[in-house]
């Protein structure tokens, strides 16, 4: 088969790999029929995740049609139409019963393109299958669909869920990026009173306005506290997202939130950020960050 290979920082190659066997009982393959490139796969290909090795297939969202399935397995058949979670899950270990699949001690978590070879491919072997997949519902397309894989559960448990949004909030998304504009889609379902968007892209800005924002911010040529400020008499936001994974944008959430709010980081960092205690302690702040669970992502 093909598949995207990792060759070190800035290196890739789509290259002819052997196909997947089944390895495990629980394991499933599964031909990938539509696939995603996450942001954290560019943090892999900038180096910033040494756990993956060179020779590692990339990937970890796909939608796909079942072609193999272990003797374990129970709740697939072949020609079933999946969605493959970014996140495996073993089903038993202490944090799986709780509910945090992110944090499987049984061989699972985020492991797809990770530790084992992942779905930028023709065919990915699934582990833990029956608890690692969800099938396809009748009448939903595999673009749609694949948005169930990482993006959209990642904003909003990471991000909506975590913030505790509530009716009236003033939300601020930093980065309007996938994960930003899935954070304003999920936000909505709590009916806050303003979703802020702040980035530098004018396009990213306009889809952040199609997707539901209030108000949007060019933060090249706008001050987005100020904004805040007047939409807020002067309190700021009571929830901040980060949607980037930089330094600055971590601090500028921080910026950003009134005393006794809520900072949700949900990007991925590649560098060091500061959190500046120093001027924070102060203000009755809650921050949170975390690895998705994908515990939202059944329906």
């Amino acid at each position: 088969m093909h598949a995207m290979v990792y060759h070190g920082p800035g290196r890739r190659s789509w290259e002819q790999v052997p196909d997947p066997e089944v390895q495990r009982a629980t394991d499933a393959i599964v031909r990938v029929d539509a696939v995603t490139i996450c942001g954290t796969d560019l943090h892999i290909l900038k180096g910033d995740v040494p756990e993956v090795q060179p020779g590692r297939i990339l990937g970890h969202e796909a939608v796909g049609t079942v072609i193999e399935i272990g003797s374990a397995v129970e709740k697939l058949a072949v020609g079933d139409r999946v969605l493959v979670s970014c996140i495996s899950a073993c089903g038993s270990c202490r944090y799986c019963r709780d509910g945090q699949y992110g944090q499987c001690l049984g061989g699972g978590g985020w492991i797809l393109g990770h530790l084992i070879d992942g779905t930028q491919a023709e065919y990915v072997r699934v582990p833990f299958a029956d608890n690692s997949t969800h099938k396809v519902p009748a009448g939903v397309s595999d673009e749609q669909m694949v948005m169930l894989a990482d993006i959209l559960p990642t904003s909003y448990e990471v991000g909506v869920l975590s913030a505790a949004v509530r009716p009236g909030d003033t939300v601020a998304i930093v980065g309007a990026g996938p994960i930003g504009l899935a954070a304003v889609l999920t936000a909505k379902l709590f009916s806050p009173s303003h979703i802020v968007v702040i980035d530098i892209a004018e396009s990213r800005l306009e889809a952040a306005k199609n997707m539901g924002a209030d108000v949007v911010v060019n933060s090249t040529s706008q001050d987005a506290r100020s904004v805040l400020d007047e939409l807020t008499d002067g309190l700021g936001a009571d929830v901040a997202m980060e949607a980037v994974g930089m330094p600055e944008t971590f601090e500028q959430a921080v910026r950003l939130v009134r005393a006794g709010g809520h900072v949700a980081n949900i990007g991925v960092h590649g560098k060091p950020a500061t959190l500046h205690l120093e001027d924070i302690w102060i203000k009755n702040l809650t921050i949170t960050t975390g690895l998705v669970d994908t515990h939202s992502t059944p329906p």
